[in-house]
């Protein structure tokens, strides 16, 4: 064990021999790291782009060449401010830059440009919900305190190649523009993280500010997890960092709550440390020591003066071009539609469940996909989800493309819906050309119909004939029937069904074996 750890645990175990283990719960807080929406980084004009050849993005500044200076990305200020706004926080109409030092390979100055005495936005909330319940449809409303969000560098990328034993570096991303987003200890499991930083995502992306790819870096999760007794001091916290999945983000928690736990169970002590997730074997793996503030050795960073940004145009002082300002009302106009917001108006003005309204607003276009539907079609729009999300959303999963991509298009499905509506089609027959649909882009409901003869049956003299030979065929049903037990006609409706492959009239078909059944 080294000195430091020995250290913590000498430390910290009068403190930890005193909980009972059995009443412990997790405690979680996160730093987020955003990559902010821009066509250049923070400090420079190097162009952002993801798996870019390695290097080809990099200005002399971003390299850390002597008597490079930065020059601060409007664009980057505002998407702060507007996202700041979104998750109601202060916005600081003065804040500061600092150099944060810390000595890895892919950071060549030896220290990141952040922003730590004062950050462009404080005290915040994330209103967020989960779906609980035993069947998963209550909507149970959670709120998580924003501490803070702050501007400031990103670091280059370490590849390593241990077949070679060798690391190269890419600063590609080095200088690229990040709002690191603090959250105060709110939540208490994994389950309530990924809520919170799913229901983030959502925001961020619909203000543009970041569009929230985690697969490809551009929210990354650090998840700061302690347990505690329900109302003691909070435990010894452990830092999961990195984490680029919210899946594998719910995973990490759990686990690591449950590992201290565990420890303090066995009488152990739980060390202040950071650690990863490996998500092969499901486990956090302890890294280094937790840093401290001391460790970073903060300083002003004197090539930079304080960011200014101002109210609205009356504020602003004489001589300042408005266009070069940063306008915090100006950008407050901007804000659009949010994700709970969208879901209660879903809720609130068609009528659909709570459920739906999440699955509508977590796939992207699919609220609009819905809306354009309902706008083509008399069909209720209880009717119509279950259609967008089961079948058209199956189908689109199935494939692995997004709704945008979809091979029918809302005016298409639309016309599908009205024909069954209007009963000229049954409702498994609108399944069949569905399909049919999906396999031929292009081709109109009402055109598969004609092709495939898959109208309803319209003479009645030959829909009395397949309903008197199922009738005959079913002695026993028909007994059933005539005994009291009229559900048995539901049987018999779907052998008349079957023998007009769908495309009999419900109704009509009811109303002929009731006659013949009674």
């Amino acid at each position: 064990m080294a000195p430091s750890y020995r250290a913590a645990g000498e430390l910290l175990h009068s403190i930890n021999k005193q909980i009972d283990p059995q009443r412990l719960v997790g405690v979680v807080g996160l730093e987020i790291h955003a990559q902010i929406n821009s066509k250049t980084k923070l400090f420079s004009g190097s162009p952002v782009g993801f798996s870019a050849p390695p290097n080809s993005l990099v200005s002399f500044f971003d390299a850390s060449l002597p008597g490079t200076l930065p020059v601060l990305n409007k664009r980057c200020v505002e998407a702060a401010v507007m996202t700041g706004l979104a998750l109601k926080c202060t916005i600081n109409k003065k804040s500061f830059f600092d150099r944060k030092h810390y000595f890895y390979a892919d950071l060549p100055a030896g220290f990141q440009i952040t922003q730590q005495r004062q950050p462009i936005a404080v005290d915040g909330a994330l209103l967020y919900s989960l779906l609980g319940g035993k069947k998963r449809n209550q909507v149970i409303q959670k709120t998580v305190r924003i501490k803070q969000i702050q501007l400031e560098q990103d670091s280059g990328k370490s590849l390593h190649d241990d077949l070679r034993s060798q690391t190269f570096i890419d600063l590609n991303r080095a200088g690229v523009g990040l709002m690191e987003l603090v959250m105060e200890p709110d939540m208490s499991c994994g389950e309530e993280a990924a809520a919170a930083v799913r229901e983030l995502q959502l925001i961020l992306q619909a203000l543009g500010t970041c569009q929230g790819n985690m697969s490809e870096g551009q929210m990354r999760v650090d998840a700061n997890v302690s347990v505690h007794e329900p109302g003691e001091p909070l435990g010894v916290r452990a830092e999961v960092k990195n984490i680029n999945s919210i899946r594998y983000l719910a995973k990490a928690i759990d686990f690591e709550i449950q590992r201290q736990i565990d420890i303090l169970q066995r009488g152990g002590v739980v060390l202040k440390e950071t650690r990863a997730y490996d998500s092969k074997s499901g486990e956090t793996i302890s890294m280094r020591d937790k840093e401290g503030l001391q460790d970073y050795r903060f300083m002003p960073e004197p090539n930079l003066p304080p960011l200014i940004v101002y109210t609205d145009n009356t504020s602003l002082p004489p001589g300042i071009d408005v266009r070069q300002a940063v306008v915090v009302e100006a950008i407050r106009k901007r804000l659009p539609e949010l994700p709970g917001v969208k879901r209660d108006r879903l809720v609130r003005s068609y009528g659909i469940l709570p459920e739906h309204s999440f699955t509508l607003v977590n796939e992207d276009g699919l609220v609009e996909y819905f809306e354009e539907v309902l706008k083509a079609t008399m069909k209720e729009p209880r009717k119509v989800i279950g259609w967008v999300t089961n079948d058209l959303l199956g189908h689109l999963k199935e494939q692995n493309i997004p709704v945008s991509q979809s091979p029918i298009s809302p005016p298409a499905l639309a016309e599908l819906l009205e024909l069954q509506e209007t009963g000229q089609i049954s409702s498994s027959v609108a399944k069949q050309v569905f399909q049919e649909m999906w396999r031929s882009p292009g081709k109109a409901a009402q055109q598969l119909i004609q092709e495939k003869d898959l109208g309803l049956v319209a003479d009645t003299n030959q829909l009395h004939s397949i309903c008197q030979k199922v009738v005959d065929s079913h002695p026993h049903e028909v007994d059933a029937i005539r005994n009291g037990n009229k559900k048995v006609l539901n049987k018999l409706m779907g052998l008349v069904q079957k023998e007009t492959k769908g495309r009999a009239d419900p109704v009509l078909v009811r109303a002929i074996l009731q006659d013949k059944t009674s």
